[in-house]
């Protein structure tokens, strides 16, 4: 108990900043106020409330105690984690694979309470010299033929340059083609015996997928298996890669997988894998089941007969089987693999030649960058819950919302931290784990949801205090069946008079917001707050609110009245206390010459301003304070005469339009307006303290534009302007005339005709002459003869 109430105090010190309010009024046992908030708290302490108001119940705990309820009746879950197993990492090479710890810790349980925060740290470490487990997978489509000369002595040189990096090393070979149904394949009777018919005599039928040799560290067997290997052909581009890893993946008795080790499987092909539904072109609608279906010839026998898998079915068996994929391609490929490793945790993509030649340092690159990245991924049950990553890599660099670490060295140690919380109260409990990519070893965690009160476990059945039909528990009665009330006096068959539920006559029962049972109300729940008092008169809720607020965000409703938080005042507790920021650079408030009210400074004299009424004006000019009356004298044609006595009375001054002599208290004063003039006038005290202002004349006006002689002006320019472009468009075109005539001069000059004779020249009468005139005359002569 002594351990609790420590942990107690130390969260009342730490909540002390904690906004909210818990009492709302909704929760009426342990378990709702723990859902109210995670700094929500019960108090069960007997007769800690009246019956009428259990919601007061409901708060946090440092208001609690304030409250009077004692801290060992305060029922408060806090989050934690529990330690279960931490053994520490492993340094340098060991022996026994078995005794390696490569994450620490390996197991917890964590107590966590819905919006509340645990982190664990998360140490990680590769050990030196650990097994590596390879399984070489190979398309042998004919298109691969090349491929598979290059590889022929590939165990060998393989084994010998892994050799470098572990001693404990294994070797696998596995093939792969098409489903040998149509219309991937060719199904004549001919092409089936032999898909390379035409091209090649020696290839063996299609099939799905074959596992060739088991892992083993005998590299001579390697190459000899990999020597007796022949091609096969299909009719489509797409292979049945997906088909292949995930077999590869999930028989893992058969392929040899080791428990301790490094599972590599190197996918090396120059084509595209078929995935989901396309195996729907031939008639298979059964989806993969993701189970092992190897016969007893290592062949896929439900390769015919089940779909091809999806992405994600994929990605669960190998992250499932602890299983890194190393997708060996050709060029025309590598963009779409490395879509595919972008999905796959711990894959890796390389360029292979379109021999295969460069397969080996390849493989060698691929193991070196899945050794020197430390990646954490997640299994099991995630939904609902949160869980944010910060990794802090080897250098001490962190990175938040990161859960990966490169350019780690072999041997060297990475810190993750994983912080979790819950969003909402569970029922049951719930296990995840964490592990590094690629390794077996993990962290196992199971989370225990923290919504249950303690007080739950020591219920008293058929308590007095209950009129014994009903359980005291966390200090509220909870009723048997039949039986209802704060203290289950009532049964629900009763019906007494109302009147009791009145807190007048004329007032409706309970107010109008409850019912009437066994003489108390029983008010509504409102989805607005909480509805209490013995006859409902009261909510937390008709509250003033400033901004939006009730009580300003700064103070609790009760009974429709707020009651302000320590620091707060006010009618809509919006007025701080708080006078730090009135205090000047002295200590004073306000430097004396104001009040702090609502925490700023309300300065008490005319003229002083600033945060903290430190600015002050030293001298007024008693001429300024006069303008409004003299300029109001000076427009007496604008403005009324009582107007510019009122404005005279305001500044405490009279106007005398008696010329007076400069006395040794007048004060000749001189103004200027917003117009520029000039106002001069004389402004003196007599004896009674009055002031008189005379002699005013205003002076030094500008004067008005004279219009119309700009206008004059104006027009006398536009029409010099005129003249003066008219004399400079007469002498252009007299120049070009004469420049004319004389072209034109010179040019009759070089004439080649005689003096006086113009060649164009043109008469104005034209002959026409009528040869048969001629004829009818001398036929009419000849007519006359005869007679």
């Amino acid at each position: 108990m002594g351990i609790e109430l420590l942990c107690l105090f130390l969260f009342l010190q730490r909540n002390n900043n904690v906004q909210g309010n818990c009492n709302s009024g909704s929760a009426v046992n342990c378990e709702d106020c723990l859902l109210s908030g995670p700094h929500c708290a019960w108090c069960f302490q007997a007769n800690f409330t009246d019956t009428s108001e259990i919601h007061i119940r409901c708060d946090t705990p440092e208001r609690l105690v304030s409250k009077g309820c004692q801290v060992n009746f305060i029922d408060f879950p806090v989050s934690k984690v529990i330690t279960h197993k931490n053994k520490p990492l492993s340094e340098g090479p060991q022996e026994n694979n078995s005794d390696v710890t490569q994450i620490s810790p390996q197991k917890l349980t964590v107590l966590l309470r819905p919006g509340n925060e645990e982190t664990i740290q998360i140490n990680v470490r590769q050990t030196e010299d650990y097994p590596v487990d390879l399984y070489y997978l190979m398309d042998l489509s004919a298109s691969m033929l090349d491929d598979l000369n290059t590889i022929k002595e590939l165990g060998s040189t393989l084994s010998k340059e892994m050799s470098k990096l572990t001693s404990n090393f294994q070797l696998g070979f596995g093939s792969f083609v098409e489903k040998s149904v149509s219309p991937f394949i060719k199904t004549v009777p001919d092409e089936i015996e032999n898909p390379c018919r035409g091209f090649r005599d020696d290839c063996v039928p299609a099939f799905g997928y074959r596992h060739i040799l088991s892992l083993t560290n005998d590299s001579e067997r390697f190459n000899e298996i990999v020597k007796k290997q022949k091609i096969s052909a299909n009719i489509d581009t797409p292979e049945a890669g997906f088909d292949a890893i995930m077999q590869a993946a999930v028989c893992k008795e058969k392929i040899g997988w080791r428990n301790r080790s490094l599972h590599l499987l190197v996918f090396v092909t120059d084509a595209d894998s078929h995935f989901g539904m396309d195996s729907k072109l031939a008639g298979i609608v059964i989806p993969n089941d993701g189970e092992c279906h190897l016969d007893h010839n290592n062949e896929y026998s439900m390769s015919a007969f089940l779909e091809y898998p999806t992405v994600g079915q994929l990605i669960d068996k190998i992250v499932q089987n602890n299983i890194l994929v190393i997708f060996a391609v050709t060029e025309k490929q590598i963009h779409l693999y490395e879509n595919y490793a972008d999905l796959i945790p711990g894959a890796n993509v390389g360029l292979l030649q379109q021999d295969s030649g460069n397969v080996l340092q390849l493989i060698i690159n691929a193991y070196k960058a899945i050794r020197s990245e430390i990646e954490l991924e997640m299994l099991g049950d995630t939904d609902g819950l949160n869980l944010a990553f910060t990794a802090i890599c080897t250098d001490g660099t962190v990175f938040p919302h990161q859960k990966k670490c490169s350019h780690v060295k072999v041997g060297e140690a990475v810190t993750f931290n994983v912080t979790l919380s819950l969003s909402a109260c569970e029922k049951n409990r719930r296990n995840i784990i964490i592990r590094p990519v690629g390794l077996s070893e993990a962290l196992e965690i199971e989370i225990q949801p923290e919504c249950s009160c303690n007080c739950q476990k020591e219920a008293d059945a058929n308590s007095s205090m209950c009129n014994g039909s009903g359980s005291l528990e966390c200090g509220v009665c909870a009723c048997n069946p039949g039986y209802m009330g704060p203290q289950c006096t009532c049964g629900e068959n009763d019906s007494p008079s109302s009147d009791s539920c009145r807190s007048s006559p004329e007032q409706s029962s309970c107010s109008g917001r409850g019912d009437c049972y066994c003489g108390q109300c029983v008010c509504h729940l409102s989805a607005y707050g909480h509805i209490y008092g013995p006859y409902c008169e009261c909510d937390n809720f008709s509250c003033v609110r400033f901004r939006g607020l009730i009580c300003g965000g700064n103070g609790d409703c009760d009974c429709s009245e707020c009651i302000c938080h320590s620091g707060w005042t006010g009618e809509y507790c919006n007025c701080t206390t708080d006078t730090e920021a009135c205090i000047s650079d002295d200590g004073t408030i306000c430097n004396g010459r104001g009040e702090c009210i609502c925490g700023k400074c309300v300065c008490s004299n005319p003229g002083i301003s600033g945060s903290t009424c430190e600015k002050y004006t030293t001298y007024v000019d008693p001429c300024s304070s006069k303008r409004s009356c003299v300029e109001c004298y000076l427009a007496t044609n604008d403005q009324s005469q009582e107007e510019c006595t009122e404005k005279c009375k305001l500044v405490d001054v009279t106007i005398s339009s008696k010329e007076g002599r400069m006395k040794d208290k007048s004060v000749q004063c001189l103004l200027q307006g917003e117009n520029e003039c000039v106002t001069t006038f004389v402004m003196e005290d007599d004896e009674q303290g009055k002031t008189t202002i005379h002699s005013i004349m205003q002076n030094d006006c500008p004067q008005p534009p004279n219009i119309p002689m700009i206008m004059l002006g104006v027009s006398i320019a536009i029409f010099l302007i005129g003249v003066v472009l008219l004399c400079i468009w007469k002498l252009f075109i007299s120049f070009q005339d004469r420049k004319e005539v004389a072209k034109f001069e010179a040019e009759r000059s070089k004439a080649r005709w005689q003096t006086g004779t113009n060649p164009l020249y043109r008469g104005s009468t034209t002959t026409f002459k009528n040869v048969t005139y001629k004829h009818k005359e001398m036929q009419m002569g000849s007519a006359t003869d005869l007679y």
